[in-house]
């Protein structure tokens, strides 16, 4: 009964925090830590015993599949080099300057103080990405944060039980060479091989109620094996989630995928800040333990600063090198400048792992309560110190996160181009012999499909709400406000199956979420400044002269066709040919493409106050 009141109480604080954060724009996982540190002083509250099992077997593999399956293996592949420097390189340097620093202040044995800086080497996956989607950082400094918190784990637990062996002398040069080749070497085996065992089940299976669940134990499908054969179960998880995720969109539907999405979100909520609010309640026992420690307190709290300020240190001196700051995060080698570097440099948060592997350390260690004490302490004091600091780091130095408006341009590029596929493919349809579909049927499903693609780009205008597409979208959603309340009063009346009527609600619920999902991301689209992608094309001949020339005088300020047919444009198009002004495709008369059609000018500019970006109609590309 003690347990289950205890579940309740730990996910009711939780949910209550993270509401409240939400509403003032605070950071939970920094609230909760606080939160849980000062609760964990008050009497009525119990202890909270903490296993390290129940972390590494219980919490990690979950958290760190679900970041995995979700970051970009692409983005991945290409950043290999400095995810690697950063994951094993900085965790070695930083393990081996908190060990100097540690054996000289306690005088103790370096292996031992080693097995400390191998405990708070690792930046914590759970720690990056909370704060770092919180603050909204940029997605090349994210790609590189996430990559190094998802495989910098194995490194530290690696060389933790090294340097245990080594404090035990029971451990050689070679047997730490062949530890860390069996424990990467072999996590990555594992994780491919579980990876393609999860794959085999999802294709095979259409229910969304098993291929989520076996998403859910897709984690210790991986995780177990590896620790068996005693490889890595941080490093087989991650590469599962990896590849899993790059192929769900073909391996499972798109009902499981929703569903999938949906389970996995909130058990990544809920796990990630439970941990927090867990790291903060472990607070009283490891101070009392450090209190009934012979070295005093001013000893233990000089050797805890002086570890903490050697983390901090460590990850700049680190970062510092050229070979960081040239990172390719895509196709092109594009740099981190110096703002960018130094929050990267700043995003040291320590956390679950960190707390998990100071457990590890056997009874009879030396100094272990002391040991505990000082990761705990950088545990609270990197996420209290940096994670709250970070977000005022990256206003100060302008380090922003994605634009919104050059998303949403990215966005209606990217949909014309898969629209145009599927519009060739109908066109296929049409001409086939075999089809029995009406031409009316034909046409309305390729109006549909361009106003899907208009919808898009309409969202880029300051007057999103006023658009044909906002407008059709607040009618539907009126519509099935309507629709809904006559399916419940068919239902409160006793007419109609229940399982009918479900379905009917279902269907209705569907359609209402995709509404409103578009609506919100038009309202944060609409108060972005609109920038052009950084992956727009530059092999495009027509956008190339274009940019040799000066834009042309605009002919007008409004589309002189609409004016004359007494029409409202939805947006304005500059032809940088000869300067007419024309309205858009979501526009009634489409005046900027007729005159392409009629003068065969290749390039536009968007007309739009605070919109620059250029169409190449003949090669639709985008710069």
């Amino acid at each position: 009964m003690e347990l289950a009141v205890g579940l309740v109480a730990l996910v009711a604080t939780v949910l209550v925090v993270s509401a409240f954060c939400d509403r003032l724009g605070l950071a939970a996982p920094l609230v909760l830590t606080v939160i849980g540190i000062a609760a964990s002083f008050v009497p009525a509250i119990p202890d909270v015993p903490l296993h390290p099992d129940v972390v590494l077997l219980g919490l990690l593999p979950p958290l760190l599949y679900a970041a995995a399956s979700r970051a970009s293996l692409v983005d991945f592949k290409a950043n290999i080099k400095p995810i690697g420097m950063l994951s094993v390189g900085l965790v070695l340097f930083t393990a081996a300057a908190v060990g100097v620093v540690t054996s000289w202040l306690l005088d103790i044995p370096f292996a031992a103080g080693l097995a400390l800086g191998a405990i708070v080497g690792p930046p914590d996956a759970v720690a990056a990405t909370a704060v770092g989607r919180r603050i909204g950082l940029p997605r090349k400094v994210t790609t590189l944060l996430e990559g190094e918190s998802l495989f910098n784990d194995a490194t530290s637990i690696v060389l933790l039980r090294t340097a245990i062996a080594a404090v035990a002398g029971t451990i050689g040069f070679w047997q730490v060479l062949g530890s860390f080749a069996l424990s990467a070497v072999g996590g990555v085996v594992v994780g491919v091989i579980a990876a393609m065992l999860i794959r085999f089940a999802l294709r095979r299976l259409t229910d969304p109620v098993l291929t989520t669940g076996i998403t859910l134990i897709s984690p210790w499908i991986a995780y177990l094996p590896a620790e068996h054969i005693h490889a890595s179960g941080v490093v087989a998880v991650v590469v599962a989630g990896l590849i899993v995720g790059y192929k769900a969109p073909t391996d499972q539907t798109a009902v499981g995928r929703m569903s999938a999405r949906i389970n996995w979100s909130t058990v990544q909520f809920l796990l990630e800040n439970a941990v927090f609010l867990l790291i903060g309640l472990q607070m009283r026992t490891i101070f009392e333990g450090a209190d009934a420690s012979p070295i005093g307190w001013p000893l233990i709290l000089t050797t805890c600063a002086a570890v903490m300020i050697t983390v901090i240190l460590a990850r700049m001196v680190f970062c510092a090198p050229a070979a960081l700051i040239a990172v390719r995060v895509d196709e092109t080698a594009e740099r981190l400048n110096v703002g960018e570097l130094t929050v990267l440099s700043w995003a040291g948060m320590r956390g679950v792992v960190t707390l998990a592997a100071a457990f590890i350390l056997p009874l009879d260690f030396p100094d272990r309560e002391v040991l505990l004490f000082a990761a705990m302490t950088v545990v609270a004091g990197s996420l209290l110190i940096q994670g709250s600091t970070l977000p005022a780091l990256a206003r100060a130095l302008h380090v922003r996160g994605p634009n919104a408006r050059s998303d949403a341009l990215q966005q209606a590029v990217v949909m014309r181009s898969a629209i145009n596929a599927g519009l060739e493919r109908l066109d296929q349809i049409e001409a086939s012999p075999k089809n029995s579909v009406p031409g009316p049927v034909i046409d309305g499903i390729r109006e549909r499909a361009i106003s899907r693609e208009r919808s898009f780009w309409e969202r880029l205008g300051p007057d999103a709400h006023d658009t044909p597409a906002a407008q059709v979208r607040e009618v539907r959603l009126q519509m099935l406000d309507a629709e809904r309340a006559e399916v419940l009063r068919l239902r409160d009346s006793g007419q109609g199956d229940h399982e009918v009527l479900e379905q009917v609600l279902s269907m209705l619920d569907v359609e209402e979420a995709m509404l409103t999902v578009s609506a919100n991301r038009s309202e944060r689209v609409a108060v972005a400044e609109l920038l052009t992608p950084p992956w727009s094309s530059d092999e495009c001949d027509h956008l190339r002269v274009s940019d040799s020339f000066g834009d042309p005088v605009p002919l007008s300020e409004n589309c002189l066709e609409c004016v004359a047919a007494g029409e409202n444009p939805v947006a304005l198009r500059l032809c940088l040919t000869c300067g007419h002004v024309g309205c858009c495709d979501s526009s009634e008369g489409k005046h900027a493409t007729a005159h392409h059609e009629l003068t065969n000018h290749p390039v536009i500019r968007s007309f739009q106050p605070g919109e620059s970006w250029r169409w190449c109609y003949i090669d639709e590309l985008l710069k």
